[in-house]
C-alpha cells in the first residue's frame, strides 16, 4: 500500500496517508491509457469543417458547350472539379470524431494513471486549502511552497470558485473536480496536487 506525505500550505510535512493499492498501486496498463487519451482528443474535435460538392456551388445549369463536333472533351456543367469555380471531390464534410470506450477500460486507465503519478512521486497531498478571498499570489505561493512542476493538476473535493478564480491565470495551472478527472489531465501534469478530502472522495469513486 503505496504512502506519501501529506503538507499544509506552508509546504511543511504534517502527516502520512495511505492509499489505496487498488487505485493508487496497480501495475500501469500503458495500452489502456493510450485508447483513453486518443479518445479524449478525438471527442475534443468539433468535426465541423465542410466543403461545397459540385452539387452545393452556384451556377453550372447549363451544358457548356454540345457533346460531339467541338474536338474538346465532352462536359456536362461548369461546376465539375475540374473546373475553376468547381465543386471539390471527396473534400471534407462535417462528420464525429469521437468514439465509444468500454467502462471497464476507462476505470483501468484512469487506476493505471494514478498508479504511475504515484510510482514516479508526483502526487502531493495537500491538508486543505483555504483563502478567505480571490487572490491568484496566494495560490502561486503555496505551489511554490510545495515545490511542484510546472504543468500543475489540482484535485478539488467539491466547486470552490474562490480557489478556481485565484488558479486560472496562473500559467500552467489547472484545476479540476473529482467527478471531472481524466486520464489526459493526469498524464499531461508535471505535478497533482490532490486535497485530503478529495483523495477519499477518488477513493470512493473508483473502489
Amino acid at each position: 500500500m503505496p504512502n506519501v506525505s501529506v503538507f499544509d500550505m506552508n509546504g511543511k510535512k504534517v502527516s502520512d496517508i495511505a492509499l489505496a493499492e487498488s487505485i493508487f498501486g496497480i501495475e500501469p496498463n500503458v495500452s489502456a491509457m493510450h485508447l483513453v487519451v486518443v479518445n479524449y482528443l478525438a471527442n475534443q474535435r468539433q468535426g465541423t469543417q465542410s466543403t461545397l460538392t459540385r452539387s452545393e456551388v452556384s451556377g453550372g445549369g447549363k451544358k457548356p458547350w454540345r457533346q460531339k463536333g467541338t474536338g474538346r472533351a465532352r462536359q456536362g456543367s461548369t461546376r465539375a472539379p475540374q473546373w475553376y469555380h468547381g465543386g471539390i471531390a471527396h473534400g471534407p464534410k462535417p462528420r464525429e470524431y469521437g468514439f465509444d470506450i468500454n467502462k471497464k477500460v476507462k476505470r483501468l486507465a484512469m487506476k493505471s494513471a494514478l498508479s504511475s503519478k504515484t510510482a514516479a512521486e508526483e502526487i502531493v497531498v495537500l491538508d486543505s486549502l483555504e483563502l478567505k478571498e480571490i487572490k491568484t499570489k496566494e495560490v502561486a505561493k503555496v505551489l511554490s511552497n510545495l515545490e511542484t512542476g510546472k504543468k500543475v493538476l489540482v484535485v478539488l473535493p467539491e466547486k470552490n470558485d474562490v480557489i478556481y478564480r485565484s488558479a486560472r491565470n496562473i500559467a500552467g495551472v489547472k484545476t479540476t473536480l473529482v467527478n471531472t478527472l481524466n486520464v489526459y489531465d493526469i498524464l499531461n501534469s508535471d505535478t497533482i496536487v490532490v486535497l485530503k478530502d478529495a483523495v477519499a472522495k477518488i477513493e470512493e469513486v473508483y473502489a
